[in-house]
């Protein structure tokens, strides 16, 4: 088992920057691959970013490749996501997820076991 807790969100001005962090309970979290999801309202929750265990490792959905960093400290049982040159379209509620083992793709909900609550992250122009 494993808990997650998100924080970091909040409202930010088109083109700022906000940094998400997740923090992780249990000794395992550095076995396992970890992943970040948002949901806008009356949308499906969609891919943000994953990265592998060892930290080797990143993906990105499109859409926010070039702005957004996802990055782990395996000694301190955190993921973090910087997000940089924020657009309105990020809005969201952003979601830390985390897999025992990547079965059907990093960019899938149902590779994600554990959910974190959602921190929520809102960009005004």
């Amino acid at each position: 088992q494993v808990q997650l807790v998100e924080s970091g969100g909040g409202l930010v001005q088109t083109g700022g920057s906000l940094r998400l962090s997740c923090a992780a309970s249990g000794r395992t979290f550095m076995s396992r691959p970890m992943g970040w999801f948002r949901q806008s309202p009356g949308k499906d929750r969609e891919f943000v970013a994953a990265i592998t265990a060892s930290g080797g490792n990143a993906y990105y959905a499109d859409s926010v490749k070039g702005r957004f960093s996802i990055s782990r400290d395996n000694a301190e049982n955190t993921l973090n996501l910087q997000m940089a040159n924020l657009r309105s379209g990020d809005t969201a509620v952003y979601y830390c997820a985390a897999a025992d083992v990547i079965s059907t793709g990093f960019e899938r909900e149902g590779s994600y076991g554990y959910w974190g609550q959602g921190t929520q992250v809102t960009v005004s122009s």
